[in-house]
């Protein structure tokens, strides 16, 4: 598969059978996503064969795919949410009544059916607007195999996952391997990989590396062929002869949702949240950047309290957020590479009204350097590059405004090993710079590697802040369930 005269794919070979979970991994840009894509009809292949059933096919769009059985369950969701769940499975191809009509009893039944055969507990005339991702993905599945698909490629879907709905849908993926789908399994977590797969196939720059089984391998072999080399492990550094306090928060609260947060990060310091899903965590940082309003409590940033109504205040008081959801709240898909790169620093980059097409460049390529952006060009519309990929341009425009405090929410969400690594390098260099960064995220083993402090939110209240020396796995996690007070 070639993009504008740039291979992404070459020479790729895959074999997908019955009864089979195989494993895609690569760093982002291998080709993993585009491979998925390939075969579920989205791009169309500028060399190779493609064979279905035993039959060589030429796919020009998704439908000829699933009405061959071929069906992609995206990353980020594809649905509508002003229509209701029932109606997103079978947009399209309603069932109809004798008179042409569209047949919305058979409809919703047939959607329940659907959804009670996966396990989940949707209402099929429910609204998907306000569902989660996890549900989401359900209506998406539950469209699959509505159209009899058995060859089903899954791509990234754990991402936003909990791990109690990443338990839920590898039981729903092992019941089809069972019943003979063939199923394709896209993911950056290795862990994940290794649980649930029978056979890994390895990319690396658009090539097939090497094909491996679980049971042969290892989690450090399959890292060393995604990369190319040994991945050094990110080594437990703290800060030290820290600075003063950069952001103070008090009593902040925001209606039933938080209550009374109380937090500091100082100059050079990275400040660790973490907490269960829907302890509140994500909607602290939106108030204090001003998304949304808090009901009480004080701001300061350098010492100095600050009035922010909005992120235009947060960001001249020196804030900077980069939010959870990419593609919904920190980029424009459509738009360039260098666009998205330039949007907190607009202004800076114009010359009397008129924008310096010149100056956006050099700032997209400079931080593309920085940050091992994989790109065609800074012309690349963002939407092309990989989830990971798109991540790193929402840091580097952030990063481009200079900010005195950085709020990171699960930065590392949809990021492969090795981009991982980069990022922790690059938070760890950017506090030593001075900079005070507070960090949102699931990943426990994130938060205690890169951390020097640890706060715990639990039901929308911060109830715990660890020490370095104090914070470990069980602690945190006994703080995050409102268990320390029994194990004690």
């Amino acid at each position: 598969m070639a993009f504008g005269g740039v291979e992404v794919l070459k020479g790729v070979d895959l074999d997908l059978f019955p009864g089979e979970v195989h494993g895609i991994v690569g760093e982002n840009g291998a080709g993993k996503s585009t491979l998925g894509k390939l075969i579920a009809g989205v791009h169309r292949a500028t060399g190779g064969e493609l064979e279905i059933g035993g039959s060589v096919r030429t796919l020009t769009n998704p439908r000829q795919a699933l009405d061959l059985g071929v069906a992609l369950i995206h990353q980020e969701p594809l649905t509508f949410p002003d229509l209701d769940v029932a109606e997103n499975i079978f947009v399209g191809r309603q069932p109809k009544t004798p008179a042409r009509q569209i047949g919305w009893k058979r409809m919703y039944a047939e959607a329940a059916v659907l959804l009670s055969s996966l396990g989940v507990s949707l209402n099929p005339r429910s609204k998907v607007r306000g569902l989660g991702v996890a549900d989401q993905q359900m209506i998406e599945l539950a469209a699959a195999l509505s159209q009899h698909a058995k060859v089903l490629i899954l791509d990234e879907t754990t991402a936003s996952l909990t791990p109690k709905e990443v338990a839920e849908l590898f039981a729903i993926v092992r019941r089809l391997r069972d019943e003979g789908c063939a199923i394709a399994f896209v993911s950056h977590r290795l862990d994940e990989v290794f649980d649930i797969c029978d056979r890994i196939t390895i990319l690396r720059d658009g090539e097939k590396v090497g094909e491996r089984t679980p049971s042969a391998s290892s989690i450090p072999e399959i890292v060393r062929l995604m990369v190319g080399r040994e991945l050094a492990s990110m080594e437990v550094r703290h800060a030290t002869g820290l600075g003063g306090e950069m952001l103070s928060v008090q009593n902040l609260c925001q209606g039933s949702i938080f209550h009374d947060v109380s937090l500091t990060v100082r100059k050079g310091e990275i400040v660790g949240m973490a907490g269960l899903v829907g302890a509140g965590r994500t909607d602290v940082a939106r108030a204090i950047f001003g998304i949304t309003k808090p009901s009480a409590g004080e701001i300061l940033v350098d010492g100095k309290p600050v009035q922010i109504q909005g992120p235009k205040q947060a960001m001249a008081a020196g804030l900077a957020l980069v939010p959870e959801d990419r593609q919904h709240h920190g980029l424009l898909l459509p738009v360039s590479i260098a666009e998205n790169a330039s949007l907190a620093i607009l202004r800076s980059l114009t010359k009397g009204g008129w924008v310096q097409s010149k100056r956006i460049d050099e700032n997209a390529k400079s931080y593309g350097k920085k940050l091992n952006i994989v790109m065609r060009s800074v012309d690349q519309p963002v939407k092309d590059l990989s989830g990971g990929n798109q991540q790193k341009v929402v840091l580097s425009k952030w990063l481009a405004s200079q900010p005195k405090v950085l709020i990171l929410d699960e930065p590392t969400r949809g990021i492969d090993v090795g981009a991982k690594a980069e990022v922790h390098r690059l938070m760890r260099e950017l506090a030593d710079e001075g900079l005070a960064i507070l960090m949102i995220s699931s990943d426990l083993q994130e938060v205690l590697t890169i951390s020097d402090r640890v706060v715990v939110m639990r039901e929308g209240r911060l109830v715990k802040a660890f020490e370095p020396n104090e914070a470990t796995q069980e602690n945190v996690m006994l703080a995050a369930t409102g268990q320390e007070a029994h194990a004690s």
